[in-house]
């Protein structure tokens, strides 16, 4: 046996405190009395929720009413090169891609809601509504972006 090797006494005794570190780390941190309750718990109870609808009571849409939107009336849209904006100057005109007399879109926080003309109230630009998109329609339209 070389000095280095522990005698067969001081394996066992080294075997002994591993066994006894072993079965320390496989005893809980807390007393017996503090152990964790294993009890029955009942499958969670959700509230069906009725489909939102137009009699929707007042009470309820009040929280929301007074939150700003963008609203954008929209003429039309068209695609330039870089190049072309530049030369822009007073008096240029820019052709856009819808045709005059065609419905605007109005659009709120970039969702179309509705289509109109344009009208002038005490020399100020306005637009009549004339076709209101139905909530099912937007709903299609969102779930294609």
């Amino acid at each position: 046996m070389s000095p280095d090797t522990p005698s067969t006494d001081e394996q066992d005794a080294m075997a002994a405190e591993w066994a006894a570190a072993l079965a320390e780390a496989k005893q809980p941190d807390f007393p017996e009395e503090m152990a964790p309750v294993v009890e029955q718990v009942a499958p969670a109870a959700f509230t069906n929720f009725a489909p939102t609808t137009a009699a929707m009571p007042s009470g309820d849409i009040n929280m929301i009413l007074d939150i700003p939107v963008q609203l954008t009336v929209e003429l039309g849209r068209t695609r330039i090169p870089i190049k072309n904006i530049l030369q822009l100057a007073q008096g240029s005109v820019v052709e856009l891609d819808a045709l005059a007399g065609e419905p605007m879109d109005v659009l709120v926080n970039g969702y179309l809601i509705a289509q109109g003309e344009v009208v002038v109230v005490n020399d100020k630009f306005g637009i009549r509504l004339t076709d209101i998109v139905t909530p099912s329609e937007r709903m299609r339209r969102l779930s294609k972006a």
